[in-house]
């Protein structure tokens, strides 16, 4: 097996399809919170899951909304993860219970393990989800393989490619 480079493995996701995804996760997690059924917040993991979680607050009508912003990446290669902002104390609470915490993908699980330690009660969702973070997850809507990189709407432009067999 020849080596790959992210790619070649790659699953493209358009603004289309993460919008559509993201209101899966949403109805998935409708009536789920543990008020009711309601949430008491919902919490976006930076910059990732800024997207899903914006549509995840409005398709369940969440106006209590905030950020946590963890580094764990520097382009493609992970690191050890740091929590750079923590969300509002008040909101949050001691554990975490009622909140959502919405990503856009769990890889690895170390950025989702970060967080859960800070907030064991929060329930963690997220649009896509890898085998070694899946155990990090309370709820997802597509699993992709730990080899295949996935290309979001927001890290990509649109450019001219070449044919696949060349010029004419």
């Amino acid at each position: 097996m020849t080596d790959r480079l992210p790619h070649e493995k790659g699953f493209h996701v358009s603004w289309d399809q993460i919008h559509r995804d993201s209101r899966a996760l949403a109805w998935r997690l409708d009536g789920q919170g543990p008020d009711d059924g309601q949430w008491r917040g919902l919490v976006a993991i930076t910059r990732g899951g800024m997207a899903p979680a914006m549509i995840v607050a409005r398709e369940l009508g969440i106006r209590t909304v905030d950020t946590i912003s963890v580094k764990s990446y520097h382009n493609q290669d992970q690191g050890e993860a740091e929590v750079l902002k923590a969300p509002n104390p008040d909101m949050m609470g001691a554990d975490g219970t009622g909140i959502l915490i919405v990503d856009d993908l769990v890889d690895s699980g170390k950025t989702l393990e970060l967080v859960r330690r800070m907030y064991p009660k929060a329930h963690f969702a997220t649009v896509y989800a890898k085998p070694k973070g899946r155990a990090q997850v309370d709820t997802f809507i597509t699993e992709v393989s730990q080899d295949t990189w996935i290309f979001f709407p927001w890290d990509m432009a649109l450019q001219y490619v070449e044919p696949y067999r060349g010029k004419d």
